[in-house]
């Protein structure tokens, strides 16, 4: 035990005694900084310096009004220097301030010739300086740092007042008053230090929050691309068949044609077969090994009041209203649509049961239009927790044909997701092509 405790002294006030340790500012965000106009914030931050500095001042004063009283200037401004000094060495160096503090006390006990005035073994002035310089150090180090010094200065006091038969008084107001100062320091430190640890674990809490969502984002993401290749794959690989089988057969229905003719559609079946190949194997590569595809076709927006009677089966209310005249879409978009409307009416199911919703679908002259909105939550049905990935889904969709969405809550607490997705007009020389 003797050898452990004669470790932990050597390590805490003798190895790096003399090392540059010095007094941060108050961050920014303290509680203190917080209560003071804004103007004063970047100068409030030193506030822990300027007490430091006051209190030198107070302790130089105090020397400088003891020699004083002795008649003796000359030594009242030395035993304020020499009381004030180690407290303004505890801004950069505060175990070096507390040893500085002992050897003045033990250098005027030796020498003599100073004005204790009932503080014997300090100085009045050496008194409250070391008192300052021991809570400076208690505040900015371990608590066994504070029993440590407290032992050697009582030690130190007890020693000189046995030996001197004097100065009883004086040893029990330090060992008093230090014992209070320094269980105040070591509790205050230690609360800082429990204030700072705690916030540093909430922001790692919140920075690891914020990377979870962030990857849960760009899995949603991933994932939702993927649908939408399984999908579109069904689509783009049933009508490239059909290109390739109509231009194997289309040299049949000409009565003897010309051999460029039969040339040309047979460049287009074999360039058909091509792209059917590397679709597959390109796209293929995104099917999970127990994807299986759809026996029926991938649904269009003419199955939307299917999806609708589902929906009213699960006990959602919700109307249609299709504006502008109905007309074929590309099956890449009329494929989206159907599953925006879906993702939204599912939305509405898990997070505002109980609420109404309306289905908007509007044929315009540059595209599609989509708009489905419902009503707050009732209350009376618990609301199904869920990462609310949907929209993310909705958006990769939208994204994927150029268009442009929108989604949040509306003004009586319901939700509004609005989607425009575009669609090229035909040109005149494609129309006639298709209808000949």
């Amino acid at each position: 035990m003797i050898r452990g405790g004669l470790g932990a002294l050597r390590a805490d006030l003798f190895s790096g005694a003399f090392a540059f340790r010095p007094l941060p500012p108050l961050p920014a965000d303290h509680r203190f900084l917080k209560r003071i106009p804004a103007r004063f914030r970047d100068r409030g931050r030193w506030l822990p310096h300027a007490s430091v500095v006051l209190a030198a001042v107070l302790v130089f004063l105090l020397g400088l009004a003891d020699g004083g009283s002795s008649g003796d200037d000359f030594v009242g401004l030395l035993q304020g220097f020499a009381g004030a000094l180690p407290v303004l060495l505890t801004l950069t160096r505060p175990i070096a301030a507390f040893w500085l503090s002992m050897a003045i006390s033990v250098f005027g006990v030796a020498i003599g010739g100073v004005t204790y005035d009932g503080a014997f073994p300090w100085t009045a002035a050496g008194f409250l300086g070391h008192l300052v310089v021991m809570t400076q150090v208690a505040l900015r180090s371990r608590p066994r740092v504070a029993a440590e010094m407290w032992l050697i200065t009582a030690a130190f006091g007890a020693m000189v007042v046995g030996y001197e038969g004097n100065g009883d008084d004086a040893l029990v107001a330090m060992v008093i008053l230090s014992a209070f100062a320094l269980a105040a320091a070591v509790s205050l430190g230690g609360w800082n230090s429990a204030r700072q640890e705690v916030a540093v674990k909430e922001a790692e809490v919140a920075a690891k929050e914020e990377d979870t969502l962030a990857e849960r984002s760009k899995r949603t993401r991933l994932e939702e691309r993927t649908n939408i290749a399984r999908e579109l794959h069904d689509v783009v690989a049933h009508h490239m068949s059909v290109v390739a089988i109509q231009a194997e057969a289309a040299p049949y229905r000409v009565e003897n044609p010309p051999p460029e003719l039969e040339q040309a559609f047979a460049t287009i079946r074999e360039n058909a077969v091509a792209a059917l190949t590397e679709l597959r194997r390109v796209l293929g590569v995104v099917r999970a090994e127990d994807y299986e595809a759809p026996d029926a076709p991938q649904p269009t927006l003419a199955d939307l009041e299917g999806l609708l009677a589902n929906v009213r089966e699960a006990g959602l209310r919700v109307g249609r209203t299709i504006t502008g005249s109905v007309r074929e879409l590309p099956p890449g978009v009329e494929l989206s649509a159907y599953r925006i409307v879906q993702e939204a009416l599912s939305n509405t199911l898990r997070h505002a049961p109980g609420a109404s919703a309306k289905v908007e679908v509007s044929y315009v002259l540059g595209g599609l239009g989509i708009r489905v909105v419902n009503g707050p939550a009732t209350g009376l049905i618990k609301a199904s927790p869920g990462a609310g990935h949907g929209i993310t889904g909705m958006r990769e969709r939208v994204a994927m044909l150029s268009g442009a969405m929108t989604a949040g809550e509306t003004a009586d607490g319901g939700y509004e997701v609005s989607v425009f997705l575009p669609v090229e007009q035909a040109s005149p020389e494609s129309a006639t092509g298709e209808g000949a």
